[in-house]
């Protein structure tokens, strides 16, 4: 009897790290955007840590650049999640493709559709 008691633990106890496992990387997968600092580049955040990521792809023409900003910054009014696709690294900000969670657009081509920027890749 002993015996299934400890195979049922055994079965409750993997069925628990499988679940654990399924939820955990949601939770890490995702970034917030901590702040805007240029129509390129922006902070981002996930849990304890904080990094400067420059937008991949991106080319904003100087007399576009405040028009860039305000558009960064309303869509992460709220210091909305995102996701990040590295692409390389220089002098330790990160360049990457970044996806806000509800689009399937990058942030790229979210300027470069209101005209604002032009694609470079």
């Amino acid at each position: 009897m002993w015996i299934f008691s400890l195979k049922v633990k055994k079965l409750a106890l993997t069925f628990l790290v499988i679940l654990a496992l399924l939820i955990a990387p949601l939770n890490a997968v995702a970034a917030e955007v901590l702040q805007v600092r240029s129509s390129s580049l922006l902070q981002i955040g996930d849990r304890n840590r904080s990094y400067s990521v420059k937008l991949a792809c991106v080319d904003v023409e100087s007399s576009k650049e405040d028009a860039a900003i305000n558009l960064l910054k309303n869509i992460f009014r709220k210091r909305k999640r995102v996701n990040i696709r590295p692409q390389s690294s220089n002098d330790g900000i990160l360049l990457a493709r970044v996806i806000p969670i509800e689009s399937d657009s990058d942030l790229a081509q979210i300027l470069s559709e209101k005209g604002l920027s032009t694609s470079t890749c």
